[in-house]
């Protein structure tokens, strides 16, 4: 199926201001199941540059940069992709014993791995959440993660919240509720306890009606022979086809839709807009 994009940053400025250069992560990534079919950016006032990179994990990055004072910062993109249906579970655990916790990655991976396995965020009580869930899976690898995905779901409140960072890990488990990034990094601090490496991811969702105006995350883990599979505990579901997928980051600061400064005692307000649909 193809997914449509519409999503629109407005920012105002209660007095001139000069811009510092301001970095974009809202291209979409291309991976075996998404194809993108067509992407177009919008910045106004018209950047002095406007340079499209490759950034360190791979994620498409924008930075603009500007000469001139503003009162306002818009930008807006719309895209198109192909998002391909697919056997989330189609595939065989290599080595054989990664099929139970906790494992060890074959050496020739740790050290591309280790960024994803650091244990921000895990503390004792995060840790035991994640091992009463191992044991309730029988410590098998699969289906800790999709209980751990549902258990999110089903037992968190979903609380709207349209900026700041994710919340530290254990705050979203002793309140049972948050944002979907902060459920998203709840997930990566209970996989990085067991032994599981781990990421943030940004994009949008189609078909949930709680996230369909705004944008989405959600984690991925890496496993030997699978690759990088994507869990959303704010959808209950392994990541299929109908998410829209922008970027990763062991880091979730890292890859914040728009980030940047601005010089001058204007204050500064925000509002945004998101459109997902099924393209006809």
């Amino acid at each position: 199926m193809d997914l449509h994009v519409k999503h629109t940053l407005y920012y105002t400025y209660s007095d001139l201001v000069f811009l510092e250069p301001h970095i974009i992560y809202l291209h979409p990534k291309a991976n075996p199941h998404q194809q993108v079919m067509g992407f177009s950016l919008i910045v106004e006032p018209t950047p002095s540059m406007l340079v499209h990179n490759i950034d360190a994990e791979g994620n498409h990055q924008h930075i603009a940069y500007f000469r001139e004072n503003t009162n306002y910062l818009t930008v807006s993109v719309d895209m198109t992709v192909r998002s391909d249906d697919f056997n989330v579970f189609e595939f065989v655990l290599f080595p054989f014993e990664t099929e139970r916790l906790p494992f060890q990655y074959p050496e020739v991976l740790k050290k591309y791995l280790h960024p994803y396995l650091i244990r921000e965020g895990v503390t004792t009580y995060v840790e035991q959440y994640a091992r009463q869930t191992a044991a309730v899976a029988k410590w098998h690898t699969v289906p800790f993660l999709t209980t751990l995905c549902n258990n999110i779901y089903q037992d968190f409140m979903y609380e709207r919240r349209d900026v700041g960072a994710p919340l530290p890990p254990e705050h979203t488990l002793i309140g049972r509720k948050g944002s979907c990034r902060d459920f998203a990094q709840l997930f990566v601090a209970c996989c990085r306890s067991v032994g599981i490496a781990a990421r943030f991811v940004s994009g949008y969702l189609y078909g949930n009606t709680l996230q369909q105006h705004d944008l989405h995350a959600w984690a991925e883990v890496y496993l030997p022979g699978a690759g990088w599979r994507g869990f959303d505990p704010t959808d209950g579901k392994a990541i299929m086809n109908n998410h829209v997928y922008l970027a990763s980051s062991a880091d979730p600061q890292l890859i914040p839709p728009v980030a940047g400064t601005f010089r001058g005692k204007a204050r500064s307000s925000l509002q945004a807009e998101v459109l997902v649909g099924e393209k006809s």
